[in-house]
């Protein structure tokens, strides 16, 4: 298990572009339409095959048949840092170790992608949503592939919660100095190197 993304939500998606570019001072590129959950979302390239991704509801989809991921049907308030996500060459031998709340696998398709991510019933994953949401990727595309570099690279996310010292012992692999686990109230932190020095995003 590795990190893959990491997202931030919007009550719209306007407003989370804007919170990312004014934040890291780089523009967004397009992204697209997410029909199981009916969200979209914007992207950017960073370095060593990740991405961020600023994501929301879609006005214009029809309502999902079950709870959006990323716990966005309860969003609300200033655009924020939502969730990590973390890929797996196999997904559901993965979640075999894992609470059971964090997710079933869902098959999902965008373009010419197509992943198995795990999404809780509710939408909402464990630990207050500070868990990371997995994935795993079909086939040999990924976004981080087909975005352009723009100068920004991941220095390090931080995850705040009380059970900081739990989070650690279900997720062996992922440690610093990428990665570092912090107690305290749930919450994330990334540290984004761009070409206007380290900025950051919570």
């Amino acid at each position: 298990m590795e990190l893959d993304h990491i997202a931030v939500g919007g009550a719209t998606l306007d407003e989370a572009v804007a919170y990312v570019e004014d934040a890291l001072g780089v523009p967004l590129q397009p992204g697209g339409r997410h029909a199981q959950f009916s969200t979209h979302n914007r992207l950017l390239g960073l370095a060593d095959g990740l991405y961020l991704e600023a994501i929301a509801i879609d006005p214009e989809a029809p309502p999902p048949v079950q709870p959006r991921w990323f716990g966005l049907d309860h969003l609300s308030g200033a655009p924020r840092l939502v969730s990590w996500i973390c890929r797996t060459p196999d997904l559901t031998a993965a979640l075999q170790d894992l609470p059971d709340s964090a997710g079933f696998p869902v098959p999902l398709a965008r373009g010419d992608l197509r992943w198995h991510m795990a999404v809780p019933a509710d939408g909402v994953l464990p630990y207050d949503g500070i868990f990371p949401a997995l994935i795993e990727w079909h086939g040999d595309l990924h976004p981080s592939a087909m975005l352009p570099g723009q100068g920004c690279a991941l220095h390090r996310l931080v995850i705040s919660h009380p059970c900081a010292n739990d989070l650690v012992e279900l997720l062996p692999d992922l440690r610093a100095p990428l990665v570092q686990f912090e107690p305290g109230a749930p919450g994330l932190m990334a540290e984004i190197e761009t070409p206007h020095g380290l900025r950051t995003l919570t």
